[in-house]
C-alpha cells in the first residue's frame, strides 16, 4: 500500500546494522524493482549500496569469451535439461565482482540482496561462519540440525569459477560440500565453505513461477553460447510455491536459491 502523499513523516536514520556494506544487486533496465527494494529497505533503516547487475542480456558470446567464462563439463540444468544462459551467467557475474571487491576492501562481514527477495548474536555463538543464507529453498529433504544463538570469499574467487561455470545457485552449494551431483563436485576443491542459514528465513521471493507478473530475467534469457536460442520457464517446478505458502523442499536434484 502506497502512502498518501498528504502524510508526511520525519526521514528514518539508516544503518547497516553493524556490517561493513550492504550490497543491492539491480539490472538498471529493472527500476521498478529498484525502487521498491529501496523502500522496502528505507523502512526497515537499512542503509544499502545499489550495485548494477552486470545483465546477461548485452552479453554477446564473444564477449563472454573475453571475460574467460567457459561452462562446466557437463552441466545441463535439472530442471529443463538446458545448458547455462546468458542470464544465469550474468547473475554469476553480478556476484563474483562483489565477492571480489569483499577481498580487495578486506571487508568481514556484508549482505548481499538481490531485487527479487544479527550480527550480535552470531558473535554470541562464536561461530565461524563464510557465508549465512537469509532466504533460499533447502537443498534435500533432509531435515537440518538448528545452531542455537545463532569469512572468508578468498575461497570462491580461488576456485576459478568462470572457467567452469555454472549457476550461482549451484556453485555455492558445490562449494559448502552440499549439492547432489558428484560429477559437479570434482571440478572443485576443497569445498569447505562453512556455510548456515537463517530460521526461520528472513528473506522471501516477491513472486513463484505461475504467480502474476512474476518474471525471471536468468531463465527468459539465451543459450550462454548461442545467442539465437532462447529460453524460458515452460513446465519447469523450480520455484513453485508449496502447499505451505513457501517455497518448499525441492527433489534431491535441486539447489538452493539465493
Amino acid at each position: 500500500m502506497q502512502r498518501s502523499r498528504h502524510i508526511s513523516l520525519l526521514p528514518k536514520p539508516l544503518t547497516k546494522m553493524g556490517f561493513d556494506e550492504i550490497f543491492l544487486i539491480n539490472l538498471v533496465r529493472r527500476p521498478d524493482r529498484r525502487r521498491r527494494m529501496l523502500v522496502s529497505l528505507q523502512e526497515l533503516e537499512i542503509a544499502p549500496r545499489v550495485v548494477d547487475a552486470v545483465d546477461g542480456s548485452t552479453l554477446n558470446s564473444s564477449d563472454i569469451k573475453v571475460l574467460g567464462v567457459d561452462l562446466l563439463p557437463g552441466y545441463y540444468d535439472p530442471f529443463s535439461g538446458r545448458t547455462l544462459t546468458k542470464g544465469e551467467v550474468g547473475c554469476f557475474l553480478s556476484h563474483y565482482n562483489i565477492w571480489k571487491e569483499i577481498v580487495s576492501r578486506g571487508l568481514e562481514r556484508s549482505v548481499v540482496f538481490e531485487d527479487d527477495r544479527l550480527m550480535e548474536e552470531l558473535e554470541g555463538a562464536q561461530r565461524d561462519w563464510d557465508l549465512i543464507y537469509l532466504g533460499r529453498k533447502q537443498v534435500n529433504e533432509e531435515d537440518e540440525a538448528p545452531v542455537e544463538g545463532v569469512r572468508n570469499l578468498v575461497k570462491l574467487l580461488a576456485a576459478e569459477p568462470l572457467s567452469k561455470m555454472l549457476p550461482v545457485d549451484e556453485f555455492l552449494p558445490i562449494m559448502y560440500n552440499k549439492h547432489p551431483n558428484e560429477d559437479y563436485k570434482r571440478h572443485f576443491a576443497p569445498r569447505d565453505l562453512l556455510v548456515f542459514s537463517a530460521h526461520p528465513l528472513l528473506v522471501q521471493p516477491t513472486h513463484y513461477a505461475g504467480d502474476s507478473n512474476w518474471l525471471s530475467d536468468t531463465e527468459t534469457s539465451t543459450i550462454w553460447d548461442d545467442d539465437a536460442k532462447k529460453t524460458d520457464w515452460a513446465g519447469s517446478q523450480k520455484t513453485l510455491r508449496d502447499s505451505r505458502g513457501g517455497a518448499g523442499h525441492l527433489r534431491s536434484t535441486a539447489h538452493d536459491e539465493l
